[in-house]
């Protein structure tokens, strides 16, 4: 199912009460295949590799996982490397030293979740009730139609005719995407559409756009254009509503974002973990952006605290582990596109 590699490493922590403790930190990366091809405007993928962090204490062991991002320059090696090179200055002894050792990326999220994890475990509360959310209940995640051909595409769409959102994958010049637009929609008529267009548009391409994407039905386009680029975007200007992706991966983003997005899309890969993609949360509410909350191609493990925002989010793109041959025994589940929460054991 599944090849890992990693290392393990013990660290002295000293607790409150100035008993010595001893901390363990295991990470290995993960192969997971998925159950077919998988494409974007930037490749194609058939398998998620992960990196998986364990963090133990006091016989309790707190689990994370992140998907290194290679838009970001990352590679399942590296960042296993950026962990391991804790070893040599010392494990964070919580997640707000965390935050300040690492910067946002996969490293620091899989550390994150698995501090949370373990949190929750010595104190006995869930995460979901320490970070101030509501209790995790059954969601409805967009299920993504893969990049393709335009018929290609609408085949899949037919597939995924009766889930109720549906997330498309695009990137091209504008006649064929009009095509590939056209067959989803045709295909899958009733369902509500959402646009990731991957930075995959130039300005023209989004202009020549906006009648198909009017015609269609399109309610939501995610990162049209390249980052760097959402000076030429102006919010509530188009028929469509605009998410930013790419643009948008901590607080810090937020000021260049405001004016030109309607919502921003928050990942905990992006914002290196729970801690980060919660104060990203509030604080994009507090300035007016809807919240999409998405995941990267990866299981359960790395998805279950993303469902946590999820339960406050307006969109919600979780279905990564849905593209797995197989995921995590006692994961999150699935009806169709109505995700159930993983078990209280599972994580947090």
């Amino acid at each position: 199912m599944r090849a890992g590699t990693g290392s393990t490493r013990s660290f002295p922590y000293v607790s409150v009460e100035a008993h010595t403790v001893t901390i363990r930190l295991r990470a290995r990366i993960e192969r997971w295949p998925l159950a077919r091809p998988f494409a974007i405007s930037r490749g194609v993928r058939t398998e998620a590799r992960t990196l998986v962090v364990e963090i133990e204490r006091g016989g309790m062991v707190g689990r994370g996982e992140s998907v290194p991002y290679p838009r970001l320059g990352e590679t399942p090696e590296s960042v296993l490397k950026t962990v391991d090179h804790l070893h040599e200055t010392g494990l964070p002894q919580d997640r707000m030293e965390l935050q300040a050792r690492l910067p946002a990326g996969s490293a620091r999220n899989a550390l994150d979740c698995a501090l949370w994890d373990l949190e929750a475990k010595e104190q006995g509360v869930p995460v979901w009730m320490s970070a101030g959310l509501p209790e995790p209940r059954p969601l409805v995640t967009a299920f993504t139609i893969s990049l393709d051909s335009p018929e290609a595409m609408g085949q899949q769409a037919a597939e995924a005719a009766s889930r109720p959102l549906l997330k498309i994958k695009m990137g091209g010049e504008a006649e064929r995407e009009a095509e590939r637009l056209r067959s989803v929609r045709q295909n899958a008529p009733q369902s509500r559409l959402v646009v990731d267009a991957n930075e995959g548009w130039s300005a023209a391409t989004l202009h020549s756009l906006l009648p198909v994407l009017s015609e269609t039905r399109v309610e939501l386009l995610e990162q049209p254009l390249p980052e760097g680029s959402d000076g030429e975007l102006q919010a509530g200007a188009l028929s469509v509503s605009l998410c930013a992706d790419e643009s948008c991966r901590t607080r810090e983003d937020l000021p260049l974002l405001a004016g030109r997005y309607d919502l921003v899309n928050v990942k905990l890969d992006k914002a290196g973990g729970l801690t980060e993609a919660l104060a990203l949360l509030r604080e994009a509410r507090a300035r007016g952006f809807g919240i999409f909350v998405g995941c990267m191609m990866a299981g359960s493990l790395a998805t279950a605290p993303a469902f946590l925002l999820a339960g406050v989010a307006d969109y919600v793109d979780l279905d990564g582990p849905l593209y797995l041959k197989q995921d995590r025994e006692g994961g999150i589940q699935a009806e169709g596109s109505l995700l159930q929460p993983p078990a209280a054991s599972f994580w947090g």
